[in-house]
């Protein structure tokens, strides 16, 4: 039997959150995006008979953004297996309401930490001086910080990093890798210039944000890239993530349910557990991978429950 710990994913209860994001009328305007507009819980999860879900991080799904604390409420009055929470929060906030939010959300027992979509707007959003003070005031009360944005943004990344010298305390974990450049040649020999340059630049703030001990990076989130993904894209993104955070800051992580738009949840954990057993003849050895059964505990479980301060019951 393998423990797994899932370190993003996201659950609804349609009858009791918003969720203005899955309306058909709201952005974003995906064609299959009524895959997700069901209700999804932690019974939900289904794996393999020898895969054991230990416990899982659930990531803020938008169920209240003007209150996120009822997210949490309902997570902790409807789970049953070993998890945190990672609340939604807004970064704009003016001190006074931002410290309010930060102290209500931290009387829950499952709160580790926040999260902010930057994105595109990344840049414009962490050069407000109300969003520098309110990312130290998480440090303050000692919560994560889950960055969503692309590392391809050099002048987000740069910033930001300018911020974290600043905030030494502060444990900041990348969500889906950094939103990689995609690929759909398989062998990864692609002569289309404008990727390489996007990998170039993805790799350049991949290994920045890795020489600070504070950061940790999550891969996940494949589906957003392309529905019909290639394993082996995906392989050398996590190739990449190890190589500059080596296996002790890199967590495997599911994103569901949106993973169901490519996968099956428990197809998508037997790839991450047979990592260390793909055919790397067509790598050369700086890109191959050698990873034992210790390194995918690590990718798979230990990691998680060490970023997210989750206790959970060995075998």
């Amino acid at each position: 039997m393998k423990q797994i710990i899932d370190p993003h994913l996201h659950f609804f209860e349609l009858t009791q959150g918003h969720y203005q994001w899955l309306k058909e009328e709201e952005a974003p305007f995906w064609p299959d995006k009524a895959k997700l507009r069901h209700n999804f819980h932690e019974k939900s999860l289904l794996l393999d008979q020898d895969v054991e879900l230990a416990g899982f991080v659930h990531i803020e799904a938008g169920f209240d953004n003007a209150k996120p604390w009822r997210e949490i409420d309902w997570l902790e009055s409807s789970c049953s297996l070993p998890f945190r929470t990672v609340a939604g929060i807004d970064l704009t906030l003016e001190k006074d309401a931002f410290i309010a939010q930060v102290q209500q959300l931290k009387s829950y027992q499952s709160i580790v930490g926040c999260r902010h979509i930057l994105d595109d707007e990344a840049f414009e959003l962490l050069s407000q001086k109300s969003v520098q003070d309110n990312l130290a005031y998480l440090a303050e009360s000692q919560l994560s910080f889950d960055l969503q944005m692309s590392l391809s943004d050099k002048a987000a990344v740069s910033l930001l990093l300018e911020i974290l010298a600043s905030l030494p305390t502060l444990r900041l974990i990348i969500n889906h890798a950094g939103w990689p450049p995609f690929t759909s040649d398989a062998s990864f020999d692609t002569e289309d210039v404008l990727f390489k340059k996007k990998w170039q630049e993805w790799q350049t703030g991949l290994i920045a944000f890795s020489k600070l001990e504070q950061c940790a990076i999550k891969c996940s989130g494949w589906e957003m890239a392309a529905r019909d993904y290639q394993e082996s894209w995906q392989f050398w993104v996590i190739a990449e993530c190890i190589k500059a955070f080596g296996d002790k800051r890199v967590m495997l992580a599911s994103n569901f349910p949106l993973v169901l738009f490519s996968k099956e949840y428990s197809e998508l954990w037997q790839s991450y557990l047979n990592i260390g057993l793909k055919d790397k003849s067509a790598l050369t050895r700086e890109q191959a991978l050698t990873l034992n059964e210790e390194h995918i505990t690590a990718l798979t479980c230990s990691n998680a429950a060490y970023w997210y301060k989750l206790k959970v019951k060995p075998i």
